[in-house]
């Protein structure tokens, strides 16, 4: 959800009716002679909150240069038998393709230019494309038009000192330790063959055949698949399938595709084994300490698991801290909504959400309610509710940007575009030429900005743990980023969103 830059599109910008109000005009009023005041007049009219109408009249001497122009761009696109091409007088161009089709490309030239004359004179933060009628146009006289567009409302920040949250106390227990060290040892894992049945945690080589109505899917089979009882990575049904069987044993279960040709299917799977490996895991001693990590004694590798564990859960509180804040800050504010932006933004996560995040699952938006256990409505309400949380943050955060001067460095812009390229799986390279070929710099700089601005107000606010301990977060730098992920999840800058706004 971006405020689009003050431009007109051309030419759907003055589009309704303009070749007919054009040559209507010129057969009433052929070629009228300049009068009145030569200045370009505009005028602003609030609608409402979020929108407002620009009424502007420009003397028609103001289009000479679009004119030129228009003449110039016909001239080149024009064949007339006498003259050489680029080299019709203008009054031949009249004759031969009439006065209106030049009035009609001047007015397409020169309508952005004035509109954002307007723009900046009546001092508007403009939201989105306008939508532009011709309401005057006369030949050699004026041209007047009406522009409605949305705007950001004028909002009201009050003292924000006085939030108060209260988060979950940091606490690493000795199962939080011992949960960490075994994943580790987990991971240095090894396998040998053995010659028994199946059992969890074996890890097994598969070949799989599905059917579906007795015939064998063309992307339904699959040979040498590594597959570890007990990990839920494959289909629903197959540890029961293959647990009991030894080496050559195969068995046939019905499961639901989760993905391919057939998904959301049910399935007749055949499934043969091919190989059984028990998985061994490396002693929990100094040695095993000195295999996974740069320590010397299991104590050592244990004390620094607990630090590591103590520094997460603290950066999960500060991420805690910040949205509850925000939360609160959000009721402090009345954000008037324009409704074709919320309209849009709407759109704009259901798309994100359909194409982007579910089709690489496999899935579509019906399965995923299924899934969920949601109503279409009830799906379509909770978007409208995080389409507006999303849109209300970014309002006040803005305001709160001007108000607080908050600026954003260079040092502070390239933290930030490295961590979005890692958690859009491009090189930082990569992605800073997406970002500026695509226009988003200023994007950019918008979500650092906010994330700071937040940031201030969680300073200013009361922050207490569930053991009634008054918490500071102390790493600035920490507590920064941390509000910039917190501020993109509401705005729903997520990592597909991303992508789409780079072309990546």
């Amino acid at each position: 959800m971006q405020a689009a830059c003050p431009c007109v599109s051309v030419p759907g910008a003055i589009g309704r009716g303009l070749k007919h109000q054009v040559s209507e005009d010129l057969k009433q009023n052929p070629r009228s002679q300049p009068q009145g005041d030569r200045t370009v007049k505009s005028a602003v009219e609030t609608l409402n909150p979020t929108r407002v109408r620009l009424t502007v009249e420009v003397p028609f001497e103001e289009l000479k240069d679009s004119l030129d122009a228009a003449y110039k761009k016909i001239n080149q696109q024009v064949t007339v038998k006498g003259f050489r091409k680029g080299k019709i007088p203008a009054r031949v161009i009249d004759q031969r393709f009439g006065r209106g089709a030049v009035l009609e490309e001047a007015v397409n030239d020169a309508l952005p230019k004035f509109y954002t004359e307007a723009v900046n004179e009546g001092e508007l933060n403009v939201l989105g494309q306008p939508e532009v009628d011709i309401t005057e146009l006369k030949d050699g006289e004026l041209l007047a038009f009406t522009a409605e567009v949305d705007i950001r409302p004028v909002l009201e920040i009050p003292d924000y000192s006085g939030i108060e949250v209260e988060v979950d106390a940091v606490t690493v227990s000795d199962e939080d330790i011992d949960k960490s060290v075994e994943q580790l040892r987990e991971r240095f894992a090894s396998t040998s063959p053995v010659e028994r049945a199946a059992q969890d945690g074996d890890v097994l080589t598969l070949d799989l055949e599905a059917k579906v109505d007795g015939e064998v899917l063309p992307d339904g089979v699959a040979q040498g698949v590594s597959y570890t009882i007990g990990s839920g990575e494959l289909l629903d049904g197959i540890d029961e399938a293959v647990k009991g069987l030894e080496a050559g044993g195969s068995a046939t279960f019905t499961s639901e595709l989760k993905g391919g040709s057939a998904q959301g299917k049910e399935a007749e799977v055949k499934v043969d084994v091919t190989a059984v490996a028990a998985r061994e895991l490396p002693a929990l001693d100094d040695d095993f300490a000195q295999l996974a990590s740069e320590f010397d004694t299991l104590d050592e590798l244990k004390a620094d698991s607990a630090k590591r564990l103590e520094q997460m859960k603290k950066y999960d509180q500060a991420t805690q801290a910040q949205e509850k804040v925000l939360d609160e800050l959000l009721k402090l504010v009345e954000v008037p909504l324009p409704e074709k932006l919320l309209a849009d933004e709407i759109q704009t996560r259901k798309h994100n959400l359909e194409h982007h995040q579910l089709g690489q699952m496999g899935l579509d938006l019906a399965k995923y309610l299924e899934i969920q256990g949601k109503s279409e409505e009830e799906f379509d309400a909770e978007t409208k509710e995080q389409a507006e949380k999303g849109i209300k943050t970014q309002f006040i955060l803005d305001e709160l940007v001007n108000k607080e001067k908050l600026n954003v460095s260079q040092e502070e812009l390239t933290e930030h575009l490295m961590r979005r390229a890692q958690s859009s799986g491009m090189s930082p390279d990569q992605f800073a030429q997406a970002v500026v070929e695509g226009g988003q710099v200023p994007m950019l700089v918008g979500e650092v900005a906010r994330g700071k601005a937040l940031a201030v107000v969680v300073e200013a606010a009361t922050v207490k743990d569930s053991n009634g301990e008054l918490i500071e977060l102390d790493d600035e730098e920490e507590a920064e980023e941390a509000a910039e992920s917190v501020v993109a999840a509401a705005e729903g800058t997520d990592e597909a969103k991303a992508e789409e706004k780079t072309g990546a």
